[in-house]
């Protein structure tokens, strides 16, 4: 079960970073984060963590 918990807050780590990612850059509007080279910046690393989560949660632990 731990491993579909690690599963479902990287794929919410991804989705949020590409979110900030999108806004920061200009291309999704109507937030205060629109235009705002910290969220360009946050949001990519965010979503790297997310990544590095998935990678870590399939990788597990191998019998020998």
């Amino acid at each position: 079960m731990g491993k579909i918990v690690a599963i479902a807050i990287a794929a919410l780590l991804i989705a949020i970073g590409g979110v900030w990612t999108l806004q920061g850059l200009g291309y999704v509007k109507g937030s205060s984060m629109t235009g705002s080279t910290v969220w360009a910046t946050v949001g990519p690393i965010v979503a790297a963590f997310g990544v590095a989560l998935i990678y870590v949660a399939f990788r597990g632990t191998r019998k020998r």
